[in-house]
């Protein structure tokens, strides 16, 4: 019976403090413990102070490009997660570029010696927009310098080559010199302000065809979501190539039915470093763990899948053209990556919980392969995460999500602007 009352008595006792540790949320440490108070504060650890990933749109001046260095070192377990976008971007241009040159004898459709493309810009103001349109132009030879670096913008349309925004390229093949030119381009966007908009690109390849159709040799698009849709819409029955990026699965297929190629920015690596980093901060351990230092289960990437800007505190994923060539090696792209696909211990990665959004639950890549990939690693990784998908026009449909941060141990952004880091940062501060 004494013993039985003691334990009872102990029990009261360590209730009543663990309580009373949970009370509060000050304090600073890797990671939350995963319990939660009355308050809903994860015990003992800051809102402010928790691992923080930014991922897929890099805090930044969406006119200058100029990195957010306030956001990306926001707390001590602050990164970016993305993508080389440059490397990408002079990817996809030289990707084109080939394409033209190994089919020079099919690609100049009316025989003019114009080789005349059509390009569907994402977001003017996104950095990896803003490289992807850089990369078609310079590889193309139609880019024009402006403020030191070639101009994005878009110029609505160019049959006669007068637009300021770009010039005639030249490409010399087998002897001949052609013309390549810019004939349209713009910045797909819908009337409720989503960027990046698949039905708008299809509306506007509809909109290019029927005015000078018989001049466009080739399609490019900033992603393939745009791609796809305006390779559906008209360039498929026309047999015109489309050129997108993503490596989304349906233009991979696309690609035996004459799909261009596409660009896949290795969103299996990019996926496991969003969540890896996180870990690696609820863990306490050294952020290059399983990363490139190998982990206890064997995870670890190699040097030519991924690159780390310490200066910049971010994580980028490389890009690999994907072509008729080695497509098949691409069907399945929410497959993850094999070296990093090994399950942690539970007993020493106790599960913690995640807030993570999708800045546009209906954007194809980041839901149909992102999202997916996430979904598998979080099991992996022993992350219970809580999935937010915004409208894709307005940061208030996502932060109105993220009224009890208290309740997570580490948050997971992808913004709807890329200037916007401070919406975010906010509510965790407060």
């Amino acid at each position: 019976m004494k013993k039985k009352i003691l334990s009872l008595t102990m029990a009261l006792v360590l209730g009543l403090s663990l309580t009373a540790c949970g009370s509060g949320s000050g304090g600073s440490s890797n990671g939350g413990s995963g319990s939660s108070s009355g308050k809903g504060e994860t015990a003992g650890v800051a809102n402010k102070d928790k691992p923080l990933v930014w991922f897929n749109r890099q805090p930044s001046n969406s006119s200058t490009g100029a990195l957010d260095k306030t956001a990306l070192t926001y707390n001590k377990d602050t990164y970016y997660v993305g993508f080389d976008a440059n490397q990408g971007a002079e990817l996809q241009g030289t990707m084109i570029k080939d394409y033209i040159e190994k089919n020079i004898d099919k690609i100049d459709r009316n025989g003019d010696g114009v080789i005349g493309y059509v390009l569907a810009i994402g977001d003017i103001g996104h950095n990896d927009s803003i490289a992807r349109t850089r990369g078609v132009r310079k590889a193309l030879g139609t880019g024009v310098e402006k403020d030191g670096e070639i101009n994005s913008e878009p110029i609505g349309t160019n049959v006669d080559g007068s637009a300021s925004a770009v010039q005639d390229g030249t490409l010399e093949i087998g002897g001949k010199k052609y013309t390549v030119r810019e004939l349209a381009s713009q910045e797909m966007k819908n009337s409720s302000g989503a960027t990046w908009d698949a039905a708008t690109a299809g509306n506007a390849i509809g909109t290019w065809s029927s005015s000078f159709g018989k001049e466009i040799d080739v399609v490019a698009s900033n992603n393939d979501g745009m791609g796809m849709s305006m390779f559906n819409a008209w360039s498929k029955d026309q047999k015109v190539p489309t050129f997108g990026y993503d490596a989304n699965n349906d233009a991979v297929a696309a690609i035996a039915e004459g799909y261009g190629g596409t660009i896949s920015q290795h969103a299996d690596v990019q996926a496991y470093l969003t969540l890896r980093v996180l870990r690696n901060a609820l863990d306490g351990v050294d952020v290059d763990t399983g990363i490139g230092k190998e982990d206890e289960a064997g995870n670890v990437l190699s040097e030519d899948v991924y690159i780390y800007k310490e200066d910049d505190r971010s994580y980028y994923a490389l890009n690999v053209a994907v072509t008729s060539e080695n497509y098949q090696d691409f069907t399945d792209s929410t497959k993850v990556y094999e070296p990093v696909s090994s399950q942690l211990d539970q007993g020493s990665h106790a599960e913690k919980k995640v807030w993570l959004n999708i800045y546009n639950a209906s954007d194809n890549f980041l839901s149909s392969t992102y999202q997916p990939l996430l979904q598998k690693y979080d099991d992996l990784l022993n992350l219970k995460i809580d999935y937010i998908g915004g409208d894709g026009q307005t940061e208030s449909n996502i932060t109105n999500r993220l009224g009890n941060p208290g309740q997570y141990d580490a948050f997971a952004i992808n913004m709807v602007k890329t200037d916007n880091a401070a919406s975010y940062t906010a509510l965790l501060s407060q």
